[in-house]
């Protein structure tokens, strides 16, 4: 029996987590930024989208470097273990075009398309498919196929954002390349030039012997690897188990109480698989199929993982009101779409415990988010950093534990704005806060005032003027938190902003 012929594709993300900031923030789309993060006592630049690669930035660069000959730059804080996370999901989500695909770190995607493009009606459909689709989501990428993963790999980095090299052929297809098309590490890539090897064609048909005593063994395997002549290994990503239980209706259900009786019975095998592997679900979300062909479904949210059947059932007894089952429910269908390590402490046997204490609230914040909604309860922890709106963050469960502590020393409003709202002021004094301010139509009178606090702003993450705050109170014993921007200059009106309330 003939074997096939093995065919791999290369994707390469280009500007993967700038794309990624860019999806989530379309307002960014047309502003040059950066993100940057701290290495050996700097600021230094991790990711720069298309505008500001344009300009000359590029990685690894001072963030002070950057902003000296573009002061405009915006400069994002990069955290740490995003990136290795956004390419995981992206690589099971182009499972579907085939079951073997390997994270190829930092930036990259390899595919083993052995015998899938024909169900796409060729090579050239199944490639272009895959970029248009990552590309629609928001991704600039290029990609190749070829026979070797190096090949394909050299193509997508260095050829055409869509490249396919015939089988057979990734000899010529190298030829005209640059050595580091090969990857391999930057001093080879060096020592090659230095020598007049500016492309992989000059010292393909070097013995392998004579590239070993000169370059050391890794150029000669990654040419061996990339001309098809040693097989290369793939780690493949390994998709989430499913957590899904259906049930069949002999008869339509259209009534509440049945309803509930086929959570009863979806929910017990889901909570008994999950607690079984150790997990607890996230999110949940029942599916119902109508008679009439139309689909209804309902999503529950935990604040933290459960198996716990009882109160899983409650979460969903809150959403059945809002089902519509109409002429009948024939089949159900409960997937848990989120699923987390369930990590259930000793104390949890008795009551009374501190960690008994954690579930109920837990309990009780899913139970007042099924019935308000998931954005009406929310927990905050604080940030490290003195500018206001970022010197906090949202937790990610009820019992994340802060990395840092609160800053208490100075007074803060009990509601503070997203984003600092101007004011007009009337009869202001330099260096001192106004006797009058209106805000949304109404005038307040100032009685009382203190401060002011003056707070700078991190030079590195982007440019502007300092603000100094004053705690308010107007003629009605209410209080606000207000601030000047920049320096008091009578040549200049001042601009005056609000930024929170107090109690």
């Amino acid at each position: 029996m003939m074997e096939m012929q093995k065919r791999y594709v290369s994707i390469w993300f280009r500007y993967l987590m700038t794309d990624r900031l860019t999806i989530r923030q379309p307002a960014l789309k047309p502003i040059p930024f950066v993100l940057a993060a701290p290495q050996h006592g700097r600021m230094r630049i991790t990711a720069a989208n298309p505008l500001a690669t344009a300009q000359g930035v590029h990685t690894g660069m001072a963030t002070a470097d950057a902003k000296a000959f573009m002061p405009d730059l915006l400069v994002v804080e990069d955290k740490p273990g995003i990136q290795e996370k956004l390419l995981n999901r992206l690589g099971v989500r182009c499972m579907c075009y085939t079951p073997i695909v390997a994270p190829d770190h930092p930036d990259g995607l390899i595919f083993d398309s052995s015998g899938c493009a024909h169900l796409w009606g060729g090579e050239t459909a199944y490639l272009n498919t895959i970029i248009t689709r990552l590309q629609n989501n928001g991704y600039h990428v290029q990609a190749a196929l070829a026979d070797t993963i190096g090949a394909a790999w050299a193509a997508a980095h260095y050829g055409q954002s869509s490249t396919i090299i015939k089988s057979g052929t990734q000899r010529d297809a190298l030829s005209p390349l640059p050595p580091a098309a090969l990857r391999i590490d930057g001093i080879t890539v060096q020592r090659l030039h230095k020598l007049g090897l500016r492309t992989i064609g000059s010292f393909m048909d070097m013995p392998p012997s004579v590239l070993r005593r000169r370059f050391g063994n890794h150029l000669a395997c990654r040419l061996r690897q990339a001309l098809g002549h040693e097989d290369e290994a793939l780690q493949p990503l390994h998709p989430p188990p499913l957590y899904e239980e259906r049930l069949p209706c002999l008869d339509p259900i259209r009534t509440a109480t049945g309803i509930e009786i086929a959570l009863e019975k979806l929910v017990e095998p889901l909570c008994s698989r999950l607690a079984r592997a150790g997990k607890g679900l996230r999110k949940a979300t029942l599916v119902g199929y109508r008679v009439d062909g139309k689909i209804i479904q309902a999503t529950i949210g935990t604040n933290r993982p459960t198996a716990y059947m009882k109160h899983i059932l409650n979460l969903f007894s809150l959403k059945i009101p809002q089902l519509e089952p109409a002429l009948g429910i024939e089949l159900f269908v409960l997937k848990a779409t989120a699923v987390e390590d369930l990590n259930l402490p000793q104390g949890t046997l008795w009551e009374g415990t501190p960690e008994s204490e954690d579930l109920a609230i837990a309990q009780l914040l899913d139970k007042l988010a099924g019935k308000a909604g998931i954005c009406t309860v929310s927990r905050f922890l604080p940030e490290e950093n003195y500018w206001p709106e970022r010197s906090f963050k949202p937790a990610s469960t009820p019992t994340e534990k802060p990395t840092s502590e609160w800053l208490d020393d100075k007074p803060r409003p009990i509601r503070m704005l997203a984003k600092p709202e101007p004011v007009d002021v009337m009869a202001p004094i330099p260096d001192y806060p106004p006797m009058v301010f209106q805000y949304r139509g109404e005038r307040h009178h100032i009685k009382k005032a203190d401060g002011p606090e003056r707070i700078e702003r991190a030079w590195w993450l982007d440019s502007g003027e300092h603000r100094d705050y004053y705690c308010v109170e107007d003629d009605q014993g209410r209080r606000y938190w207000l601030f000047r921007l920049g320096h008091s200059e009578d040549s200049q009106p001042q601009q005056w902003f609000i930024h929170g309330f107090f109690a």
